[in-house]
């Protein structure tokens, strides 16, 4: 291993790893010494890394904005191109939109040789049915989600019964061909997932609900695997 290839390795690690990360942690990580690791952390220092800490208490990576990117591997490259790409096909406008511009912002800074994989990655994302367009102001909700704030819509269900709701949003997903919104509906007094595509008026309430949405995601996730798994062994069941 380069001393180059091994200085980006422990900057990732020092990324990846709850921080403080200590040394015998970065040594189990990076298979070298506690000497090297020691040595290392000096010369990012001193190449401008901010590494707050020291020996025997460990070490936390604090970004800057400043410092030039280290770079990515061309597997990491694989992975951004192929996620930016399926976002352009399944995000609404919004995000497929920002998924264009960060693509080519990459695009910009990257390596000649990297540039050249990115514009001939052998990875794609392509579906020949779009979702539903969102009628409704997803920014809007995407900030209200962030922002913990109860929201007011209007809602058709599959049947095209009509209701007016109020929901704490969770999270904004994409499955079954659609964007659904996972939230807490205060008239079910229940989770629930609702079709951005059926949704209508959409308002901010005013009221909060935090800092209970990740608990309350969470719940929601785990009774929809849950659902899910029993879904698999009913179908074995009766097969």
């Amino acid at each position: 291993m380069t001393r180059t290839h091994r200085l980006f390795q422990l900057m990732q690690t020092l990324r990846q790893l709850p921080a403080p990360v200590t040394a015998s942690a970065l040594v189990d990580e990076t298979g070298v010494s506690v000497r090297t690791i020691y040595r290392d952390i000096e010369a990012l220092r001193g190449l401008g890394a901010v590494i707050d800490g020291e020996a025997g208490f460990g070490y936390t990576l604090v970004e800057d904005a400043t410092l030039p990117p280290l770079g990515f591997t061309d597997d990491e490259l694989e992975a951004l191109v192929l996620g930016l790409r399926e976002v352009d096909v399944i995000g609404d406008p919004a995000l497929a939109a920002a998924a264009r511009t960060a693509l080519a912002k990459l695009k910009a800074r990257l390596p000649a040789r990297q540039t050249h994989r990115l514009q001939h990655a052998i990875l794609d994302a392509r579906r020949f049915t779009r979702p539903a367009e969102p009628k409704i102001y997803v920014t809007a909700l995407r900030a209200a989600t962030w922002d913990e704030a109860t929201v007011e819509f209007e809602y058709e269900d599959a049947q095209g019964a009509a209701s007016k709701r109020q929901a704490d949003p969770l999270s904004i997903v994409f499955m079954r061909n659609a964007h659904m919104l996972l939230a807490w509906c205060h008239l079910r007094q229940d989770f629930r997932a609702f079709r951005l595509d059926r949704m209508a008026g959409f308002s901010v309430t005013g009221a909060h609900f935090r800092p209970r949405r990740v608990p309350m995601l969470r719940d929601f996730l785990k009774r929809l695997r849950e659902e899910s798994e029993q879904r698999a062994e009913d179908r074995a069941t009766e097969e």
